[in-house]
């Protein structure tokens, strides 16, 4: 059964064409990737998601409720974490979220409250004004208050931005624990492409409105490539023309510079990998490898038109070296 099923849909402002005849399904249960470019459509996806817009063509359903259709019992539904979500610092988080509950008319309040907070670990500040909470606090009693009403759907909106690495850790901790709730669908929007491949099997690519590409993240790495990147760290006597060399009469791979000059990366078969590491090794001095299969940098770079150039900097650079490692060694 499918949590979300978007159908032809299109929605314009003015002159401008948000998304363009968008078709998308999420299976119930799923923690599934949303990615694309600034003015992909993502943001127009989950305006039309929570029912603050409707499409101008097309259907979207939420757990089988037409969203066009839908009142205020939509907000039990889907819970919705925008990526700018601000309290009045003079309140505390347990008042956050008694405020909240009100709005969804919550009978057992204070035990939800409780509940919630327990979830995304802020039992022992609720009584805390908001004023006083970190960045990554504040995150997570957004969070809480979006889980008040036990909703079927999650949606995230750049859930991590802003946040330090102790306060992502913590946030992607609490979302692994919904995740192991097969009953609740989570829709996560990044720019961040190794955070989409750490907490998601399943992603979409959306460019100028339309769907680019989607599935499960290891089938997507197959349409790219059977290749694997294997990135050799130089000994101090070693340089890349040494190992370009070796690489170069190898045949199977195809070498690229490295940007810092201590080390060299390249693509291979999975088959080549052990022979050729065994050439570089009785050749060059190196200190050590690592192989990785694609990561998401590596699809989303496929799937977009080679003339985009508006994508931002993170997209493009991180999640080259990220979780997906075949092998990994040391020389001796």
């Amino acid at each position: 059964m499918n949590a979300i099923e978007v159908s032809g849909v299109t929605k314009e402002y003015g002159d401008v064409t948000a998304l363009d005849g968008l078709s998308l399904a999420i299976e119930s249960g799923a923690t599934f990737g949303l990615l694309g470019t600034n003015g992909a459509g993502k943001s127009t996806l989950f305006k039309l998601l929570v029912g603050h817009i409707r499409p101008d063509g097309g259907t979207v359903s939420v757990a089988g409720t037409d969203v066009s259709s839908s009142g205020p019992e939509l907000r039990s539904i889907v819970g919705y974490l925008p990526e700018h979500a601000g309290f009045p610092p003079a309140l505390t988080g347990r008042e956050v979220l008694s405020f909240h509950a009100r709005m969804h008319d919550l009978s057992n309040a204070e035990t939800r409250i409780d509940a919630v907070l327990g979830v995304v670990g802020l039992s022992d500040a609720a009584d805390r004004r908001v004023g006083g909470y970190s960045n990554g606090m504040t995150r997570r009693l957004a969070l809480a208050a979006a889980l008040l009403s036990r909703p079927r759907i999650l949606l995230l909106d750049e859930p991590t931005a802003g946040l330090d690495p102790r306060g992502v850790a913590a946030f992607h901790r609490v979302v692994e624990r919904l995740d192991a709730k097969s009953d609740l669908t989570v829709v996560i929007t990044s720019h961040v492409l190794s955070e989409i491949e750490t907490l998601c099997e399943k992603v979409a690519i959306l460019h100028e409105g339309q769907l680019r590409a989607s599935g499960a993240i290891d089938e997507l790495r197959r349409r790219v490539t059977d290749d694997v990147r294997v990135r050799v760290r130089l000994g101090e006597d070693a340089s890349v023309d040494d190992v370009n060399s070796v690489v170069s009469a190898a045949g199977s791979a195809q070498s690229e510079n490295s940007t810092d000059g201590h080390s060299v990366v390249f693509d291979c078969h999975p088959d080549d990998v052990p022979q050729l590491l065994t050439e570089l090794t009785e050749a060059v001095q190196i200190d050590g490898y690592d192989v990785r299969e694609p990561g998401l940098e590596r699809i989303f770079e496929e799937t977009l038109p080679e003339s985009e150039d508006d994508t931002q900097p993170s997209e493009r650079r991180v999640g080259a070296e990220q979780p997906g490692s075949l092998t990994a060694g040391e020389s001796a």
